[in-house]
């Protein structure tokens, strides 16, 4: 199956949330009550009931300033921390590449948002039993109807009305998004020579690029995402797993192999 992604470009964004309403429209999620906090933005962050958001970044320069919008959501990583921490396997990738959850088996144990790079998952706890269950962007793979094996857009990018976001294979989106970054950075009446993709390698690549006209730092997003400890420390030890199973199937077959001449000498007395 060939891996599926988005591409983001931020440079065609306009901020109309769009994307965010067809979230919420295509996987039921409830509207939130918000209070203004001295931004656009509505709402303030990610939740258990919204799983998409544009981020509004006001960048000054030169005396002026200006508006930078940036999707806020599940990256859908290769090397996907919230897979390798979750206990119970409720989070695992799919035949598309992108990270898929299964909210039977999830226990709320809450690792994959205490280690996730991004910060994006979320829990929705119960209020009377504290029970909890994480949440979080599926790409549209729900269980009760496929949008991507149905052959569709994910609702987000269906619903862009400047292709700000495009989905497809991601083999393509990122030789698009080159062709984006090399064109905005050519000389003419508003050219971005700091743009640059994001995505293309961070964390075995994600399945949402972005095209940028600033550094990854500017947008709210870490310039070089890391893997939590705990799975540096078990990609150590895992090697070292096998030495200890090997040494205790020599030992065994040891004590198996003394217990045969303790017995073969018993009969001959």
């Amino acid at each position: 199956m060939v891996e599926k992604a988005i591409l983001f470009d931020a440079t065609r964004c306009t901020a109309c949330r769009g994307c965010q309403v067809a979230c919420k429209q295509w996987n039921e999620l409830k509207g939130e009550i918000s209070t203004f906090t001295g931004t656009y933005e509505n709402p303030s962050d990610l939740s258990a009931e919204t799983w998409l958001k544009i981020r509004f970044t006001e960048k000054a320069e030169d005396g002026t300033f200006s508006w930078l919008f940036s999707r806020q959501s599940c990256m859908h990583c290769t090397e996907a921390a919230c897979v390798d921490v979750c206990p119970t396997g409720a989070l695992f990738h799919n035949e598309y590449g992108s990270v898929s959850l299964d909210k039977e088996k999830c226990i709320g144990c809450g690792y994959c948002m205490e280690f996730c790079p991004f910060h994006v998952p979320r829990l929705d706890v119960e209020r009377f039993s504290g029970a909890g269950k994480m949440s979080k962007c599926i790409l549209c793979t729900n269980p009760g109807f496929n949008r991507i094996s149905a052959g569709l857009e994910p609702a987000c990018v269906k619903t862009c009305p400047t292709d700000a976001l495009i989905f497809g294979d991601r083999d393509e989106l990122v030789a698009e998004g080159r062709r984006r970054v090399t064109n905005l950075k050519t000389p003419h009446s508003r050219a971005y020579p700091q743009a640059n993709l994001y995505g293309e390698t961070e964390l075995g690549g994600l399945h949402v690029l972005y095209v940028l006209a600033d550094s990854p730092e500017v947008y709210g997003l870490p310039a070089d995402p890391q893997l939590p400890i705990v799975n540096r420390v078990r990609d150590i030890l895992n090697p070292l797993r096998w030495v200890v199973w090997g040494g205790m199937a020599g030992v065994l077959l040891f004590n198996l192999v003394v217990a045969r001449i303790r017995q073969n000498l018993a009969k001959e007395e």
